[in-house]
């Protein structure tokens, strides 16, 4: 379900496309990502743990990091105005065992840079919080 910004736009890329991009990502769709919600400065994006597991039977820290990087992106480049990351770092808080969701949202904007954070959450419980600074091209 995409959900439009509430004051949007008419100059505003269509959500559904930009949607339908980052879904048939290839990386996305290896990973089993699914985008639930877009907005500009916002996006919501969950993944299944079937086949992320690590040796230790919870998801694999790579597979947390993906998703949060991914959700950064479409966050980052809702507006229709392409930015690439230039940093990102990421704290892991629990281990993660069932579905896990990221949600991004942009906490600043200057000059051509603008940093998000992305909480990631299995149900109630968060697994990890994920910071990204992106760079308008």
């Amino acid at each position: 379900m995409v959900l439009p910004d509430s004051g949007s736009r008419d100059d505003l890329p269509d959500p559904d496309a930009i949607v339908q991009e980052f879904n048939s990502c290839e990386f996305a769709l290896l990973l089993g990502m699914q985008v639930t919600e877009i907005r500009p400065g916002l996006a919501r994006i969950r993944m299944d743990p079937t086949g992320k597991r690590n040796s230790n039977g919870v998801l694999h820290g790579g597979a947390i990091f993906s998703l949060a990087d991914h959700a950064f992106g479409l966050a980052a480049n809702a507006e229709g105005i392409r930015e690439v990351a230039v940093s990102a770092h990421i704290h892991y808080m629990a281990p993660g065992n069932g579905r896990i969701e990221a949600v991004a949202e942009r906490v600043s904007r200057t000059g051509r840079t603008s940093v998000y954070r992305v909480i990631i959450r299995e149900g109630d419980r968060t697994i990890a919080i994920f910071e990204g600074t992106g760079i308008r091209t």
